[in-house]
C-alpha cells in the first residue's frame, strides 16, 4: 500500500497549492487541460504514473537532477531545491522521492548522472570588431527574414506535417520567395518566431499571431529588441540564471541531465541566439546583449550604430518598378508590398507593380486616391505616368462585379452590368464550389458573401464586396492564430480543471476511503476494516474485499468465515494486512 500512501500524501500537498502553482505544475508536467480527473486523488494518481514521471524528468535543471538522484540514494533534498522538486510533484514535503519517481530515476540513470558536457573551452570575453560586425549583420538580416516569413504566412498559412515541423513544400516556398536562403533556415526561423509568439499553430498549419501582425508594423530596431527579450524569456528554465539572464552557453548541453535530446536542444537554442545577434558565432555575448544575459534589458544604442540606416523614399520608374536606395523602413515596406511584388532584397530592394498587384491592393481596401497619395509621398521621382495609368485603369475595372448579401433572403448576390462577364461566371468550372445560379439579372449562392468574394477574386474577376447600401467594404483574408502569449498564466489555461479538482476535494476523507477500498477490491486484498458500531464502540473486521457499490463494502470475514456487508458511512479506517 506504499503506492496508495504516496498518492494520498501528494493529494494533500496538491490541495495546499494555489491555483497559480497548480497551473504551473500541470503545464510543466505536460498535463492536458481536458483531463477528466475528478479530484486531487485522481490528479495525484496520474502524476505518479511512471509515464507521467518520465515526462517530468527531462525538464529538471542539473541542480535539481543531482538533488533528486541524491535523494533516491537516501539523502533527502533540502532547501530551495526540495521546494522546486516538490512543486513538480517529484518528492514529498520531507524531500523524499515518491516510489514511482525513485524507480524512474534508477531506470533513467542506473549509473548516476554523467559529468556535465561542456565545450572544449569556455569562450573568452574579448571580441574582435569583425565578430561584433558579423553579429549585428546577423541581427539585421534575420529580423528582415522573420518579417518575410510572417508576410508569406499572412498570405497563406505554412503547412505542418505530422511531427509539427514544416513540410518540404513549405520550406521550398519560403526559399523561392526569398524569405530565407535554405530549407534549414526556414525551420530555424519559423521555430524562432513560434517560440516568441509571432507565429501560432493549429493542428495543420502555422499562422501569424495577432502579436506578429503588430510586430510587422514596428521599426527594425524595435522588432529586434522586442524579440530579443522574448527569446531570452522563452529559454528553457534550466538555461536561465538566478538573476533572470542565462547561464554560459557552453553549459547548456549538460544543463538537463535527464533529457536524452539535451545536446540537440542546446544546439538549437544556441543557434537561435547567434542568429538574433545575441552572441557571436563563437558563443560570446555581444555588447548590446550583455545586460540581457544578466537579467536586464538590451542596450540598443550599441546595436543602433552598427545597423544600416533605413530610408523612407524610393525611386518610382517608368518600367513600373520601385527602387529603394537602402533598407526601406518596415512600415513602408509592408504597405508597398501590398501593392507591388518585391523582386529583390538587399541593401537596395526592388519592387514591381502590375495590374494584378494593384488589383490585389484595391481588393484589400486601397483606392486609386490612397494609392496615388502613398506612392507620391514616398517617391523621389514623382508618380510616373505609366504607373498612374495602371492605377486608374485597374481601379476603373475593379468593382465591375459586386458581391453582397440580400437582406430579405440572406442569399449572396453577384451583380454586374456586363452580361458577358455574368455568363462567364455562370459557367466557370473553377467556381463550382460556390454554386452560383442565375436569376434574371444576377447570380445567387447559398455560400457566404465573403467566401464568394474570395472565390471570384482567386478566379481573377474584378470583384468588390459591398454592404447593404452598396458601399465597398474591405475584407481581411489573413487568418490569424489564436492569441497565445509565451509564458501566459497557466492557471487560466487549467482553470476549469483546477475548479473541478477543488470541488471534488470537499470531502477528501470519504473520497480517499472509497479509493482505498476500490483498490483493495480490485486486488482481492485482505484488509483490516475499522467499523463504528451503533453503541459508539469500534470493531475491527479482517476481510478479503470482494465488492464495492451502493455505499457498501462486501467481503469475506477471515475470522468467522462469513460474508459481511458494511456501510461505508460506518467505516472509520482501513489498513492493509501484511
Amino acid at each position: 500500500m506504499a503506492e496508495t500512501s504516496a498518492q494520498r500524501a501528494l493529494a494533500v500537498s496538491l490541495s495546499a497549492l494555489t491555483d497559480t502553482e497548480l497551473g504551473r505544475l500541470f503545464d510543466e508536467r505536460q498535463i492536458s487541460p481536458s483531463s477528466t480527473w475528478r479530484d486531487m486523488f485522481d490528479a495525484a494518481e496520474a502524476l505518479l504514473e511512471p509515464a507521467s514521471v518520465a515526462r517530468g524528468l527531462p525538464a529538471l535543471s542539473r541542480d535539481e537532477a543531482e538533488a533528486l538522484v541524491a535523494a533516491v540514494d537516501g539523502e533527502a533534498a533540502t532547501g530551495r531545491v526540495r521546494a522546486d522538486l516538490a512543486s513538480r510533484a517529484l518528492v514529498d514535503d520531507a524531500g523524499v522521492p515518491f516510489p514511482t519517481v525513485a524507480d524512474a530515476v534508477r531506470e533513467a540513470r542506473p549509473d548516476g548522472l554523467a559529468e556535465p558536457r561542456t565545450a572544449a573551452r569556455e569562450p573568452g570575453a574579448s571580441e574582435s570588431a569583425a565578430s561584433v560586425a558579423a553579429a549585428s549583420e546577423a541581427a539585421f538580416t534575420n529580423a528582415a527574414s522573420v518579417a518575410d516569413v510572417l508576410l508569406q504566412t499572412l498570405g497563406s498559412p505554412l503547412g505542418r506535417i505530422g511531427s509539427g515541423s514544416l513540410g518540404a513544400t513549405e520550406r521550398r516556398r519560403l526559399v523561392d520567395a526569398g524569405a530565407v536562403e535554405t530549407p534549414a533556415d526556414a525551420d530555424l526561423l519559423v521555430g524562432l518566431a513560434a517560440s516568441v509568439g509571432l507565429l501560432g499553430s493549429n493542428d495543420r498549419a502555422w499562422l501569424v499571431s495577432p502579436a506578429g501582425r503588430e510586430w510587422l508594423k514596428l521599426p527594425t530596431l524595435e522588432r529586434w529588441q522586442q524579440t530579443a527579450v522574448a527569446l531570452r524569456d522563452a529559454l528553457p528554465r534550466a538555461y536561465r540564471s538566478e538573476n533572470g539572464g542565462w547561464i554560459p552557453l557552453h553549459l547548456w548541453a549538460g544543463a538537463t541531465p535527464f533529457d536524452p535530446e539535451a545536446p540537440e536542444r542546446a544546439a538549437l537554442w544556441t543557434e537561435r541566439l547567434i542568429r538574433w545577434g545575441l552572441t557571436d558565432a563563437a558563443g560570446r555575448i555581444t555588447p548590446w546583449a550583455q545586460p540581457l544575459a544578466e537579467g536586464g534589458d538590451v542596450d540598443t544604442s550599441a546595436l543602433r550604430e552598427l545597423l544600416p540606416p533605413e530610408v523612407d523614399r524610393v525611386y518610382l520608374q517608368n518600367d513600373l518598378t520601385a527602387i529603394a536606395p537602402g533598407p526601406l523602413a518596415p512600415h513602408l515596406d509592408v504597405r508597398l508590398r501590398s501593392m507591388a511584388t518585391r523582386e529583390s532584397r538587399a541593401q537596395a530592394s526592388s519592387y514591381r507593380f502590375s495590374a494584378a498587384t494593384i488589383g490585389a491592393a484595391i481588393t484589400a481596401g486601397e483606392t486609386a486616391d490612397s494609392l496615388r497619395e502613398f506612392l507620391s509621398g514616398i517617391s523621389l521621382t514623382g508618380l510616373p505616368q505609366p504607373l498612374a495609368y495602371v492605377i486608374e485603369r485597374t481601379a476603373a475595372e475593379h468593382g465591375r462585379v459586386r458581391v453582397m448579401t440580400e437582406a430579405t433572403s440572406s442569399l449572396t448576390r453577384v451583380v454586374t452590368d456586363d452580361e458577358t462577364l455574368l455568363r462567364s461566371m455562370e459557367i466557370d468550372q473553377s467556381l463550382r464550389s460556390i454554386a452560383l445560379t442565375r436569376t434574371d439579372d444576377a447570380l445567387e449562392s447559398h455560400v457566404s458573401a465573403d467566401v464568394v468574394f474570395w472565390a471570384l477574386t482567386d478566379a481573377h474577376y474584378p470583384a468588390v464586396a459591398v454592404d447593404e447600401q452598396g458601399r465597398p467594404r474591405a475584407l481581411e483574408r489573413a487568418r490569424l492564430a489564436t492569441e497565445q502569449t509565451p509564458g501566459a498564466d497557466a492557471d487560466e489555461t487549467y482553470a476549469p480543471l483546477i475548479a473541478r479538482l477543488r470541488a471534488g476535494a470537499e470531502d477528501s476523507d470519504a473520497a480517499w476511503l472509497e479509493r482505498e477500498l476500490d483498490q483493495a477490491v480490485r486486488a482481492r486484498a485482505v484488509i483490516d476494516v475499522t467499523v463504528r458500531l451503533p453503541d459508539g464502540t469500534a470493531r475491527v473486521f479482517r476481510l478479503e474485499a470482494t465488492g464495492l457499490g451502493g455505499g457498501r463494502l462486501r467481503g469475506r470475514d477471515r475470522g468467522a468465515d462469513v460474508e459481511r456487508t458494511l456501510p461505508l458511512s460506518h467505516i472509520d479506517g482501513v489498513a492493509p494486512v501484511a
